[in-house]
């Protein structure tokens, strides 16, 4: 029985070790050598003095030293933190200090743009450089220990002792606002929620996964140990452009790849003809556009799709059936496996059916709470002992910050987030809708409806679209689709189109804080 991350990985060496595990650039690694390279880490770890429930970071790209670093940490009594490879030094900086970061796994180029903020890291003492290439500079006094020297180690060292419940990973939040908080995940939450996914995905051994997500988000990290849960293979990438996706789709003989909603409007819009291998694809992150769902069913026919609602703080909340998708393509479905998802008012009561309510998750998926931060964790993570008759020991579930609504027969339909919902002139509106609305022009490639100060109105409504496949795009037109399908309050106060791509969060979503901060005085300043 599995209890513990890493032995997802032994379970599997144990029952098929001559299964491939990973892929990477048309290299592979099967169980039995992942295993064995997994337990020779983890004793390097231990040499280089990693203590129990010590927090070890990566920031790497996408690479076998990335995935193998990441589960003997586990393996050796430590925690992992995955820095996402886009986050510039200072972000970095921010997550290592924060976290109390003591070994950082990185490249020796990587670790050259770390030189200025590694003395600030007072807490770390060992780097670990994954090439071998030249010596790596050290200004900060740090022990640098290259790659094959943590492999050379002989000497035995007992793994700290460690239970299901105790701390396994941190993972970082991109944030709305603010820093990025670290949620903590256990080791029960990561394997039950490997085995919930693959339950409902129906993964078996024979599966091909490409994993283009980002190790350092939630729904990435998933691929990895849903896969490794039953046996199945791994191909990691890291793709520069959407066409190279279904190419190594193609090459590769994939049958299940996981994608957010910007990555599938942009994918859905290529060519698929030659795709044979694909059983199932899944969507998480927001919400997937009815245009685009309408596309990729019209190219992949045979293909299963699993609509998705998850969050960091649970690892994932919902999936839709595909055999509901035509029925009711809007909604997020009904709890995953070993889960309850309740839909609450304000004061903790339940809402009724239709009634726009907070999601509220609760089960063995919902995490440890923020590192570090106790009045943010007291803020989402709450007893629900008092909402639950009989339950007399008080049990921590997850508040989302989501507006849902369920219907009679117990579907849930995403509304918006709470610090998303845009207010104008006394009414909350939900950005989905606008967009929606939008993306149903067949017109745009992206599109993002935020709401930005008004001195009349409170918050005005500006959507910032980009045109689709090059053609022409009049905001004009899209102002009367919207006037055509949306009542006078919910009509945007102006339209940007832009010609680029819209910029992403280090996770590939659209970057609402960003494109904020920088159209937040439009009204201001126009009425100066």
């Amino acid at each position: 029985m599995v209890n513990l991350v890493h032995e997802l990985i032994y379970q599997s060496a144990n029952h098929s070790p001559d299964n491939d595990a990973l892929s990477y650039q048309g290299k592979k690694k099967n169980y039995e050598m992942l295993a064995s390279e997994i337990e020779q880490l983890a004793t390097g770890f231990l040499n280089a003095e990693l203590g129990r429930g010590e927090r070890l970071a990566v920031y790497l790209e996408k690479r076998y030293e990335t995935v193998i670093t990441l589960f003997a940490a586990c393996a050796a009594g430590g925690v992992f933190v995955p820095v996402n490879p886009l986050l510039k030094p200072e972000q970095v900086s921010y997550i290592l200090k924060d976290c109390n970061v003591r070994i950082l796994v990185t490249s020796t180029e990587r670790f050259k743009l770390l030189t200025d903020i590694l003395p600030s890291c007072h807490d770390l003492h060992t780097v670990i450089v994954v090439d071998d290439k030249e010596n790596t500079p050290n200004s900060a006094g740090l022990n640098i220990i290259k790659w094959s020297e943590i492999f050379s180690i002989r000497t035995t060292f007992k793994p700290h002792r460690i239970i299901d419940g105790d701390m396994a990973a941190i993972l970082y939040t991109s944030g709305s606002t603010g820093k990025p908080k670290g949620v903590v995940l256990s080791h029960r939450n990561i394997v039950a929620g490997a085995k919930s996914v693959t339950e409902f995905l129906r993964n078996q051994p024979h599966d091909r996964i490409l994993s283009v997500l980002p190790l350092s988000f939630d729904y990435g990290l998933s691929q990895l140990t849903t896969a490794f849960h039953v046996g199945a293979s791994i191909i990691l990438m890291n793709y520069l452009f959407p066409r190279d996706i279904i190419r190594i789709i193609e090459q590769e003989n994939i049958t299940g790849l996981a994608a957010i909603p910007p990555l599938w409007i942009q994918l859905a819009q290529l060519n698929w003809k030659n795709v044979r291998t694909l059983r199932y694809i899944t969507s998480s992150g927001g919400t997937m556009p009815r245009t685009t769902l309408d596309q990729l069913r019209k190219v992949l026919p045979r293909t299963q799709i699993f609509l998705m609602y998850g969050l960091t703080e649970a690892f994932r909340s919902t999936f839709l059936p595909p055999e509901e998708i035509e029925r009711r393509p809007d909604s997020i479905g009904k709890a995953i496996p070993n889960t309850e998802i309740l839909v609450l008012r304000e004061d903790g009561s339940h809402c009724v059916p239709g009634e726009p309510g907070e999601l509220v998750h609760r089960g063995t998926l919902v995490s440890m709470g923020y590192w570090n931060n106790v009045e943010k964790t007291s803020a989402c993570f709450k007893p629900i002992a008092s909402y639950q008759k009989g339950l007399t020991i008080p049990e921590l579930a997850v508040w989302s910050g989501d507006t849902v609504r369920m219907d009679e027969e117990g579907f849930l339909y995403f509304i918006g987030r709470r610090d998303e919902m845009i207010k104008t002139s006394g009414y909350r509106v939900s950005p989905t809708e606008i967009e929606e609305v939008i993306y149903a022009t067949e017109q745009v490639g992206e599109v993002i409806a935020i709401g930005i100060p008004h001195p009349v109105l409170g918050q005005a409504i500006l959507v910032i679209a980009t045109p689709r496949n090059g053609q022409k795009l009049e905001a004009e037109d899209l102002f009367r689709a919207c006037k055509h399908n949306l009542p006078a309050f919910m009509l945007p106060s102006h339209i940007d189109i832009r010609e680029n791509s819209l910029p992403r969060n280090p996770n590939g979503k659209i970057d609402r804080k960003l494109l904020f901060q920088e159209m937040q005085h439009l009204f201001i300043e126009s009425q100066t």
